[in-house]
């Protein structure tokens, strides 16, 4: 879904863009290896799902924190305060989950988490529409992220591998579309770059 550079403009991807696909890839092998562990684990218990719930977001929100000058948006301006608020919250819901462990923490706290990155994503989606190479993935996945989110909270009296199969669920699906966007950012930056060379 990531708009690829056009050959006829070869600044279509800027000097910053062109590491752009390794926090994008982070961010999908973090979301596919919780994915891959939500489905073939049968029966985790409260604190293990905790732990594996929490690493999950924790990882998101530190991938998001750690990207904000790659993403082509400064710390400083409102787009880059929205990412660094939406990593924070990842991040602070990723501790809260892993160190309290328990299925209402999970569906509530999590939730929430996964909805402020969510909301935070549309927003820039919309706000970089035509302008930015990930506005048409953040739009994709803050609809990913605003739907886990709300379902979330209406698993959390099935239990552990119920609550595990839904966030497990949303983030196989963000997973392929940041890995489809991470190897489209990364072809176009290897095309801009052996253009430049040529």
């Amino acid at each position: 879904m990531t708009l690829p550079a056009s050959p006829a403009d070869p600044a279509a991807l800027t000097a910053p863009a062109a590491d752009l696909w390794k926090p994008v890839l982070t961010r999908a092998v973090a979301a596919l290896a919780f994915g891959a562990v939500t489905i073939f684990w049968a029966s985790p218990s409260a604190s293990e799902m905790g732990w594996v719930g929490g690493l999950y977001l924790l990882a998101t929100g530190v991938t998001l924190l750690r990207g904000i000058g790659q993403f082509g948006i400064a710390a400083k301006q409102p787009a880059g305060k929205v990412m660094a608020a939406a990593g924070a919250a990842m991040t602070g819901a990723g501790v809260a989950v892993a160190f309290l462990g328990s299925e209402l923490v999970l569906g509530v706290i999590g939730a929430l988490g996964l909805g402020l990155l969510g909301a935070a994503e549309l927003y820039l989606g919309i706000l970089y529409r035509g302008r930015g190479v990930l506005a048409r993935d953040w739009l994709a996945s803050g609809v990913i992220g605003l739907g886990t989110a709300v379902a979330l909270p209406f698993f959390i009296s099935l239990g552990a591998h119920a609550l595990l199969g839904v966030a497990g669920g949303g983030a196989i699906i963000s997973g392929v579309l940041w890995i489809l966007a991470a190897l489209t950012l990364r072809h176009d930056a290897r095309s801009v770059s052996s253009e430049a060379v040529n």
